[in-house]
């Protein structure tokens, strides 16, 4: 399978005007990371759902403010997605009443708590770079799940209203910066997330190796994964930060416990497994692991982190991980889509070398 890589510098995005009423215009000097979004030269401003262009131009100005700032990409999902929550991107006048005491502007920053003055943090580009400043000093902030990093900063009284943003905001840093929601979190050089690491979109592939049997072939049509082909004893890693659903043995056909040994075609069951539930809704499932998986339901785990390792229990030939995602918080077969244009989408293609 074919890696879909970029390359430039993270700070390729450039507003070239940022005031008046008109949109500003912007370029951008690299490729992208995945599809790429239709970056507009002519100065026009794109439309997401609500966001119309006045709010897209000031998601456009956070964005810009991190690449001046040379902030990876990821910072600018969690921007975005702070500001989406705080303001719905708006750039919000002192409300009185109807306002949290004096929180205003664009991530709601209080002028009595020391981000500035009132006519300072109205203002979008000193608003970004003051939530930036703050964010870069969040220990492991990359890793973090998008809430966690975007409460450090805020100390929000709603601290996990930010992550249901996370899916939109990624979009909108796609459409604006050219597909930069899936270069990897570095910065300098954007590029495809490799190996172990994780896309600014805050996902990655779960092992290395290209998958094998795909998704609803026509010889299996109810096959709602794909399988990835690795050695006995591969680490598994969650493919995003979220909250263990199910981590358990799953009953063969006989309705046997029977995880702890290897399986065969026809056996039946996912074996040793886990589900994962992530911002927007999503769910992935990791199934055949050799032994119980290392994280038990309720946890709460960082993209990246270690779930369990390869195996081959449950129905299966041989080693290998069997990975799916589910739509809109469902479980069952009529959730699961197609894994492979999912994560390319999101920077983290199936397939990537070791």
């Amino acid at each position: 399978m074919a890696l879909l890589c970029c390359t430039g510098g993270a700070g390729a995005f450039m507003l070239t005007s940022l005031g008046g009423d008109e949109d500003p215009v912007y370029s951008l000097a690299s490729s992208d990371c995945g599809q790429g979004g239709p970056v507009k030269a002519d100065g026009s401003m794109p439309r997401i759902g609500a966001y119309d262009k006045s709010k897209m131009r000031n998601a456009a100005i956070i964005i810009n403010v991190g690449a001046q700032m040379s902030v990876p990409p990821r910072g600018w999902v969690i921007a975005v997605a702070t500001a989406m929550q705080e303001s719905g991107l708006s750039n919000l006048p002192n409300l009185g009443a109807r306002n949290d005491h004096d929180s205003i502007g664009l991530f709601q920053q209080r002028p009595s708590q020391g981000w500035g003055t009132a006519a300072q943090v109205r203002d979008p580009a000193y608003a970004a770079r003051k939530f930036y400043e703050k964010l870069l000093k969040v220990k492991n902030w990359q890793r973090l799940p998008l809430t966690d990093a975007a409460q450090k900063v805020q100390v929000s009284a709603f601290p996990d209203a930010y992550a249901k943003h996370e899916p939109i905001a990624t979009e909108i840093v796609n459409l604006l910066a050219n597909g930069a929601a899936r270069s990897a979190m570095d910065a300098g050089n954007p590029r495809c997330a490799e190996g172990s690491e994780i896309a600014a979109s805050g996902w990655g592939a779960p092992i290395p190796g290209s998958p094998g049997s795909g998704f609803r072939t026509a010889d299996r049509p109810k096959h709602n994964g794909v399988d990835i082909g690795a050695a006995k004893r591969t680490p598994i890693h969650a493919a995003a930060a979220g909250r263990v659903l199910v981590s358990r043995c799953d009953p063969d056909n006989a309705g046997r416990l029977s995880c702890d040994s290897d399986g065969w075609p026809g056996k039946g069951g996912c074996g040793w497994f886990v589900d994962i539930l992530h911002a927007g809704n999503i769910i992935t499932r990791y199934c055949h692991m050799i032994q119980q998986p290392k994280v038990h339901k309720g946890d709460l785990v960082q993209a990246g982190e270690v779930i369990g390792i390869v195996g081959s229990s449950g129905n299966s030939s041989g080693p290998h991980l069997h990975f799916e995602v589910h739509l809109n918080g469902d479980r069952s077969s009529r959730g699961a889509i197609n894994p492979v244009p999912f994560m390319r989408e999101r920077g983290a293609p199936l397939g990537r070398r070791e």
